[in-house]
């Protein structure tokens, strides 16, 4: 059947999208079960664990989620006996949870905590404290027992300052502890130090942007950083006086990453297995996933996990892959690296090739340099548009800056393209994924190179001939969403703009924002006061008068990220320039939507700005 691009009918309804959009939040083996954390959006997105027995390990009302550096993660973990330790999402005190039990308190009210690690029968975490002046920061061990429930002084306090702490490790004899830490003004993947304390000696590694230590025994480490500019694994080898030796690489140097931005501290690159080999994440745009032999070679898994894949947890030859995938759903896989067995955990459903698109790589040159994105061309297998059409294309800009995209199968992209819709995913210099280099395009020139690149990206595929030039829309959120507004107020390109939770003032931001990012900024733009002049001019709030296409604001109420001063600063502007826009609040929200409620009616909002605006009526 013909129809007009943008009109066709489509399975992928909004609610269907908001049932098929839970995060996973990590996985573990627990004696012969497979626990993992999941969102449930019909719930207010709170994080539930679950088990592959079919048990809800953590029911309502309780959720896993940690807001230590704001973006949490690491809420949960367990032991092999089926106990739970989570972060409660409402007052940030870490639980014990017994099997059929009820949760109960192991530390006491105020601080944060996230990163559980539990190793070797002992629980450590990651400790914010924000009561205090100024914040401080650390990690501490928390007693099983619940005796530090109503006495902070009784957590055993590892390290503590005013800088940023992740990734606790405990050695196999318990002697020593290894962790990442950075200080202001410096971001993790700028500048991050590996260091090592026990048996009185505490040592600090030369490193460039250190990731994920973990022990191979009581007196060997391996770790990720990029010194080559690509972050690989390394080994170090302690001596008996627990000096450490020369860090070596552990594979021959690959144009591939394991690891990327430290943003939450539940993800985890790579697991070491009990014979010395390590399964590890590359990722090149897309992840593969390796065993690494002793020697430095490296064996590919054959795997369907391919998109910000973690190797959660390790037992004997079997590991715990979750992620996201070019040809399933979003999952979680039990893996054996030597039998080559598969197992599907949860989720990864295989999509539907005939609804789900196809993700191609796109390289264009831009401005700074090559410009990587993934395209996804419009796919219904019921309905086409006439011969002489060019279909309308939504170009996706993800936040962070410091993030990127993999070109995995997507429901929430197959909304747009199963009705006539084309997307493309940009990976903007600035992103992650592509080496350190790629990395560094942004730095200094937020609100340039970003927009730079997505147009670059935006007119490559107008000129190849794959999209209409007349109606090619931007969509983003948080700092996505700076890169569409300051792209609007740039013109020419785009035809409509869909702002989520966007930033508009650069000093707007920065009197807003929370610890982890206080620093951020200077790096991405320039040091206050010296370039507050800069903070004006980039800021589209600065040039709104310029914004002359429809604009659709959408905005969480509770965004203690991108506060909603932001977006109501731009509607104010559009509002006395008469220039068509729409506003949206959701009281409830924070800095991204996850209840079910608001996600259907986003999506809603966001077809029909776009119907609309490019001249086609939904089906739906």
């Amino acid at each position: 059947m013909s129809a007009p691009y943008g009109s066709w009918s489509s399975p992928f309804s909004p609610a269907a999208i908001a049932a098929a959009s839970p995060r996973i939040d990590g996985a573990r083996f627990v004696g012969d079960e497979v626990w993992w954390g999941e969102s449930v959006p019909a719930e207010g997105g709170r994080v539930a664990v679950r088990s592959s027995t079919g048990d809800l390990v953590l029911p309502a009302p309780w959720s896993a989620r940690s807001r230590v550096h704001e973006y949490g993660g690491g809420a949960w973990t367990a032991d092999h006996d089926g106990t739970l330790y989570f972060v409660d999402g409402k007052d940030q005190r870490v639980r014990r949870k017994p099997r059929g039990g009820d949760p109960v308190p192991l530390t006491p009210a105020g601080p944060a905590y996230g990163g559980l690690r539990l190793q070797h029968g002992r629980l450590f975490a990651v400790r914010e404290d924000l009561t205090v002046d100024p914040h401080r920061r650390g990690i501490v061990e928390i007693p099983l027992d619940g005796s530090a429930a109503d006495d902070e002084h009784v957590l055993t306090v590892v390290v503590e300052s005013d800088g940023f702490y992740a990734h606790p490790a405990l050695s196999p004899d318990g002697s020593r502890i290894a962790w990442v830490e950075w200080h202001a003004p410096r971001m993790p993947w700028q500048e991050a130090s590996l260091v090592i304390a026990g048996r009185d000696r505490r040592i600090v590694v030369p490193t460039r942007a250190a990731l994920q230590p973990e022990w191979l025994g009581d007196d060997e480490l391996v770790y990720a950083d990029d010194p080559s500019g690509r972050w690989a694994l390394h080994r170090l080898r302690l001596d008996g006086d627990g000096a450490a030796g020369t860090p070596r690489t552990a594979t021959p140097e690959v144009d591939a990453d394991t690891g990327y931005g430290l943003w939450v501290l539940g993800n985890r690159w790579f697991q070491p297995l009990d014979d010395g080999r390590v399964v590890a994440v590359r990722t090149n745009g897309r992840d593969d996933v390796v065993v690494v032999s002793r020697d430095g070679s490296a064996r590919p898994l054959d795997l369907l996990a391919d998109g910000h894949v973690s190797v959660d947890d390790a037992s004997g030859s079997r590991v715990l892959l979750s992620g996201s995938s070019s040809t399933t759903a979003p999952g979680v896989w039990a893996v054996d690296v030597d039998s080559g067995d598969v197992e599907r955990i949860a989720g990864g459903a295989p999509s539907d090739p005939a609804w789900m698109p196809t993700a191609s790589a796109l390289l264009v040159d831009g401005p700074h340099g090559p410009v990587h994105a993934f395209a996804y061309a419009p796919r219904n297998p019921e309905q086409a548009a006439p011969d002489n059409e060019l279909p309308p294309y939504v170009v996706l800009v993800h936040g962070g800056p410091t993030a990127h995209v993999t070109g995995a199968s997507s429901a929430a992209i197959a909304f747009y393209t199963s009705r006539g819709i084309g997307v493309l995913d940009v990976n903007y210099g600035g992103s992650t994924g592509y080496g350190r280099a790629y990395r560094e395009r942004l730095d200094g020139r937020w609100g340039v190179a970003d927009v730079d690149d997505v147009i670059a990206a935006a007119r490559g595929l107008a000129d190849a001939g794959l999209a209409d030039p007349a109606r090619i829309a931007i969509r983003g959120g948080s700092a996505g969403g700076w890169t569409v507004l300051s792209a609007l107020v740039r013109g020419g390109t785009f035809a409509a703009g869909i702002s989520r939770y966007g930033v508009a003032d650069l000093r707007m931001l920065v009197e807003h924002s929370h610890d982890f990012e206080a620093h951020y900024i200077e790096g991405l733009v320039g040091p206050l006061p010296d370039a507050e002049q800069l903070y004006v001019d980039r800021s589209p709030l600065t040039h709104a008068d310029r914004i002359d296409v429809p604009v659709l604001l959408m905005q969480g109420g509770v965004d203690r990220v991108v506060p909603p001063e932001q977006s109501e600063a731009i509607r104010d502007a559009l509002q006395a320039r008469g220039v068509d826009h729409e506003y949206v609040l959701y009281p409830d929200e924070g800095h991204g939507f996850r209840a079910a409620e608001t996600i259907v009616d986003a999506l809603e909002r966001e077809l029909a700005f776009l119907g609309r605006v490019f001249g086609f009526t939904p089906a739906d």
